[in-house]
């Protein structure tokens, strides 16, 4: 029987096709308007293929929809909007097809859908999900081969489902390595607390906001950003361990992942674009040191940073509004290039982020020779400049280089590693900048060292403060980054 193009009908309702005698009925429900299957809908037939496909309105099949019915064998509900399947009904069910639905981000419990020989599904994670039941089904046959006294009698049969997990989706947790798990949290613990550290520290200080303190509170909120960023993925790791198959419709399509891709793409193209203005500020800082009307100015700088703050806004965005994808991988990075201008703004990012490394790198170079210089510089402090601007630069390499150099090459249709082996790359050398920059550039210094015992003794003895901070702002108002001594005429970076 066939029913189709009824843009009217509402709603199956109960016993709508009793009195259908036949052995084995094939029925064909396609492009209708209803929106729910009510329950005992097809009660007293005997179904063999119900198709249920192009019912752009279908939301909901309730649980007892087949109940007083024996099948279906084959069930095809492609392209609806159910949410769900029902759980009971579908014990002899041998054939799924669910394409382009969506909405169907879980699957009743497969113990219902023992018999199921063949699935044609929307998502990936639903082929793992079913491929790891079968396989614990096999194993506890093969245990009651040994011990018959079990009486464990479930044996899947053979069994094939698409779409396969390809290289971007495999069959694994999402950190996909359990040392990665520990890895993770130790990271993310320091790059949250340290950088909000600074963060907190740099804004209850009473001292004036300078060029230095606004671009350090810069970059310890974007180093923050990819802080909560390695949460919200250690936190689902944690949540989904062993089970991720589970949760990864829900994690990618949704909310989360999408908050968690937005906020690693802001945070690190803010963080470099920060890193490059610290840079650039202290070369020409040393430059002009001479010259103080040429210095920059905090005017000038937070026009610099509005700059950075926008353009990493609009990075960030871009995969939101189908520039890329957050979805395409477990831990959320925009690595979908099918377009030609996803292609484009993936490569785009990398080869921003090796040009802003090597600007970096020669204006650390600049600011060695210019204090290497006997007319600029004590000589006695070569050494120790030279071993910070060493960690910083070896620091940003390697948390540039392999990202950069794997991502272009995938970006480039080449991939030279897969999504597992990247997740590495990701958890050790993506967030080094933001562990190591708040100790590097704030902490370590002198001038947040006194900010500390500033506030310490401020805490202690309220009363004092006053003199104590008059005595301190005179004592380090020259100071740059905490790197410029009293007895030096150039900032050690």
């Amino acid at each position: 029987s066939e029913l189709g193009d009824n843009m009217q009908l509402h709603s199956i309702p109960a016993n709508a096709f009793q009195g259908i005698t036949e052995e084995s009925v094939y029925m064909k429900i396609i492009k209708n308007g209803f929106k729910e299957i009510k329950s005992h809908a097809f009660n007293g037939t005997k179904l063999d293929k119900l198709i249920l496909k192009d019912n752009r309105y279908l939301r909901n099949i309730h649980e007892d929809a087949f109940e007083g019915a024996s099948g279906p064998t084959v069930l095809d509900v492609s392209s609806t909007a159910l949410d769900t399947l029902p759980r009971r009904g579908l014990e002899h069910l041998k054939v799924l097809i669910a394409r382009s639905t969506p909405y169907l981000k879980t699957l009743p419990p497969l113990e219902s859908l023992l018999e199921l020989e063949v699935a044609e599904i929307t998502y990936t994670s639903h082929c793992c999900a079913f491929h790891t039941w079968r396989h614990n089904m096999t194993d506890l046959y093969d245990i009651n081969l040994q011990y018959p006294d079990l009486q464990l009698s479930l044996c899947p049969g053979p069994f094939q489902c698409t779409p396969e997990s390809d290289a971007f989706n495999p069959c694994e947790d999402l950190l996909g390595y359990s040392f990665l798990r520990s890895v993770t949290w130790l990271i993310t613990v320091f790059a949250v607390a340290g950088n909000m550290a600074v963060l907190v520290v740099l804004i209850i200080s009473h001292q004036k906001l300078n060029v230095s303190r606004f671009l350090m509170c810069n970059l310890a909120f974007a180093d923050l950003c990819t802080g909560v960023y390695l949460l919200l993925i250690a936190a689902m790791d944690f949540h989904s361990r062993k089970e991720y198959y589970n949760h990864a419709t829900f994690w990618q399509t949704g909310a989360g992942c999408g908050v968690a891709g937005f906020l690693t793409v802001f945070a690190s193209e803010l963080s470099v674009y920060t890193l490059t203005i610290i840079t650039l500020e202290r070369w020409h800082t040393i430059t002009n040191a001479m010259h103080k009307n040429k210095r920059l100015r905090l005017r000038h700088v937070v026009a610099m940073m509005a700059g950075g703050w926008a353009f990493s806004l609009l990075a960030a965005l871009l995969p939101v509004l189908g520039v890329s994808s957050y979805t395409k991988v477990s831990i959320c990075l925009p690595m979908d290039i099918e377009s030609l201008a996803s292609q484009v703004y993936v490569v785009a990012l990398l080869l921003l982020n090796v040009t802003a490394f090597f600007i970096i790198c020669c204006c650390y170079i600049r600011i060695y020779m210019s204090i290497h210089n006997p007319d600029l510089a004590i000589r006695h402090g070569d050494s120790k400049i030279a071993k910070r601007m060493a960690v910083l630069i070896f620091t940003d390499f390697i948390c540039m280089a392999p990202i950069s150099f794997f991502g272009i090459s995938a970006a480039l249709r080449m991939p030279l590693i897969t999504v597992s082996h990247s997740k590495i790359l990701l958890v050790l050398f993506y967030p080094i900048n933001s562990l190591c920059n708040p100790f590097l550039y704030t902490i370590f210094t002198r001038s947040f060292q006194k900010d500390i015992r500033l506030l310490l003794s401020r805490c202690n003895n309220p009363f004092t403060y006053s003199a104590s901070h008059k005595d301190t702002a005179v004592g380090t108002k020259n100071l740059k980054f905490g790197l410029i001594r009293p007895k030096d005429r150039f900032p050690l970076v």
